[in-house]
């Protein structure tokens, strides 16, 4: 059996950035990367959901909204994908850090935190959100321009 592509790559040595996970036709994935792989330290529950209610929000809202595909956590708990049609990486990157911000400054609670909006609101915590917003924005300011390609 065929390995899958997300496998392909050396975990043992991403470290918090924006990477362009594959191509498929006019669709990009990016692999949101915001912790280390297999160092212990992964996201909770409540921190991807809510970083998810949020961010899929505000990014579907923004200029890109249009072409989102997709925003959601990953099962390992180090990050978030996104697919993106027609994709331009710097305005992909540039969108996400606006959207990060968004969610640091947001005054109120969780978008869609209502029985009637999720089908499990009381997993939501802004403050959760607002930390690890602020964790992924300072490890993106850190590396600067990305080059988006992964590194082994």
């Amino acid at each position: 059996m065929e390995m899958i592509q997300s496998f392909r790559i050396n975990h043992d040595v991403l470290m918090p950035g924006i990477y362009v996970s594959r191509i498929d036709g006019d669709i990009t994935t990016y692999d949101l990367r915001t912790r280390r792989p297999n160092m212990g330290d992964y996201m909770d529950l409540v921190t991807m959901h809510s970083v998810e209610h949020m961010i899929a929000t505000y990014i579907r809202n923004s200029d890109l909204g249009p072409d989102v595909i997709y925003f959601g956590p990953m099962g390992c708990q180090t990050g978030f994908y996104l697919l993106v049609r027609n994709a331009d990486n710097m305005r992909v990157f540039e969108t996400l850090k606006d959207c990060l911000k968004k969610t640091i400054e947001h005054e109120g609670d969780v978008f869609g935190k209502s029985a009637a909006e999720c089908g499990n609101y009381k997993c939501l915590d802004i403050e959760a959100a607002k930390v690890e917003c602020r964790r992924y924005l300072d490890a993106l300011e850190a590396v600067g321009t990305p080059d988006f390609m992964y590194k082994e």
